[in-house]
């Protein structure tokens, strides 16, 4: 089955640009496409992609808010959202993250990273444009807890600590198998368990969490 993708971004030319590059990745398919935030949120709740590609800026509800209304906290059946953006300033990336974004990716990623990102999304999975990953993850750890973060509902084991801090400097589930010497589908249950215990809807909210309870500090990248 193929991933069924809507887009969203105010510029026809850019919005049919990433269609047509998305239409032509194999196991994907665009469904739709929207100009403004609005209209992306109607199409998303009544076409149900299996991933929404949106832009930051657009007219009436920007990318940042469309997101919260369909990834958000309070959303019981969230869907897979990746932000995709001219710019990489950091208020738009944690925005885009805390708003339940999935990925977030530049405009000049190119095909395979924007297909990437696609995949690792409908997957539960999350990818950031690599050349903000590492200042993100940075800023991260050298802030301090923006509010006090909550427990774990159990304690986190010693190998979900080692995934912990993999996921938090943002590893693949691949590279994470491959660094801790263990298989893909032992990776998988362990982030099912953070989740879990942490109450996070996705491994970018793992990542989150780790960072602003200081649970991975001055760790190498």
């Amino acid at each position: 089955m193929s991933i069924r993708v809507l887009v969203a971004d105010d510029q026809e030319i850019v919005r049919t640009g990433l269609s047509m590059i998305l239409d032509v990745q194999p196991g994907i398919e665009v469904i739709g496409q929207a100009s403004d935030g609005r209209r992306a949120v109607e199409l998303a709740w009544r076409l149900r992609p299996d991933v929404c590609l949106f832009d930051i800026r657009m007219p009436g509800m920007d990318g940042i808010e469309a997101t919260r209304v369909l990834a958000g906290p309070d959303v019981d059946d969230p869907l897979a959202v990746v932000v995709i953006t001219t710019f990489d300033l950091d208020e738009y990336v944690y925005a885009a993250l805390r708003a339940g974004a999935r990925g977030f990716l530049l405009k000049n990623a190119g095909a395979d990273l924007l297909s990437q990102a696609v995949h690792a999304a409908a997957e539960g999975d999350a990818l950031i444009a690599p050349s903000v990953t590492a200042r993100l993850l940075d800023a991260f750890a050298h802030a301090g807890p923006a509010s006090p973060a909550a427990d774990p509902v159990e304690a986190l084991t010693y190998r979900e600590e080692q995934i912990l801090a993999t996921v938090a400097r943002g590893r693949t589930n691949g590279e994470i198998a491959e660094e801790l010497h263990i298989s893909l589908s032992t990776v998988k249950t362990h982030i099912a368990s953070l989740m879990a215990k942490l109450g996070a809807r996705n491994r970018v909210e793992i990542a989150i969490w780790a960072h602003e309870t200081g649970r991975v500090r001055n760790r190498p990248g």
